[in-house]
């Protein structure tokens, strides 16, 4: 019988080893599964950041028509040639100020994607954060009572 003990050790041991392996093999597939999710997340919110900066581009534009349109036909009324002198060059500054605008907005929406700023909306992040932190303590903690 005393001869069973060191058998006995050394198969609990190799089950436990086992056990050990199976759980990492485990984490390891749930943490790439993680991460796939993550990067499918990351990848729709770049590509709702890009539909959404296209469609202030438009409206942009649009603005920018209206406005040009308006200041032409304000000139002809007022018996100016809107398409001669001053009319070319408030169309211009119009056009060049428009592009500038553009090129801010441009600009700070490639730095915040850049930044990986979640949202483009939320300047700080701070929600997405506190809630990541408790699904960490959620599973650090269901991990420690399985």
């Amino acid at each position: 019988m005393a001869q069973l003990a060191p058998i006995a050790a050394v198969l609990g041991a190799g089950a436990t080893l086992y056990g050990a392996a199976r759980q990492a093999q485990s984490q390891k597939a749930v943490a790439q599964q993680q991460a796939d999710g993550a990067r499918a997340q990351e990848a729709a919110r770049a590509a709702q950041a890009a539909v959404q900066q296209a469609a202030d581009t438009r409206a942009r534009d649009a603005r920018l028509a209206g406005t040009i349109a308006s200041a032409r036909a304000r000139l002809a009324a007022g018996g100016v040639a809107p398409d001669e002198g001053s009319g070319v060059a408030l169309v211009s500054g119009l056009a060049r100020d428009a592009a500038a605008a553009q090129a801010d907005n441009d600009a700070v929406a490639a730095a915040r994607l850049s930044a990986g700023r979640r949202s483009l909306l939320n300047p700080d992040g701070s929600l997405t954060t506190w809630l990541r932190a408790g699904g960490s303590f959620g599973n650090s903690l269901r991990s420690l009572l399985d």
